[in-house]
């Protein structure tokens, strides 16, 4: 599953897609040559939760977090990111609010209400 770029997420069930992530968290830190007691330290949990996410159980999403931090994997993250994006709707309404031409630029000296002194 791993050598697969095309994995159907969608088809896969909750388990299947928690087990992948699990083997690839498994497989990163084989990559780094770590053992499982020092990618946990790293991340500041413990063995067995580390253990945990590498079988495919259910555990925390800080957990997960923190071992993604630990094998500076924090950049898969940002699929997460949310791009603000203008309704054609709104864009249409702003146009019409936008100036279609220049005004008479006034005169402060005789437009003005003030007092000139006299």
């Amino acid at each position: 599953m791993m050598g697969n770029a095309n994995i159907n997420w969608v088809a896969m069930s909750d388990n299947a897609i928690i087990a992948a992530i699990g083997e690839f968290i498994k497989h990163k830190r084989l990559q780094e040559n770590k053992t499982q007691a020092q990618l946990a330290t790293e991340a500041g949990i413990n063995r067995w939760t580390l253990g945990q996410i590498e079988k495919g159980e259910s555990v925390t999403l800080s957990s997960l977090i923190q071992v993604l931090r630990a094998l500076n994997l924090l950049y898969l993250l940002n699929g997460f990111t949310i791009n603000e994006s203008i309704s054609p709707i709104e864009y249409a309404r702003l146009q019409e609010k936008k100036r279609k031409r220049a005004s008479r630029q006034k005169n402060s000296e005789t437009d003005d209400n003030e007092d000139i002194g006299w």
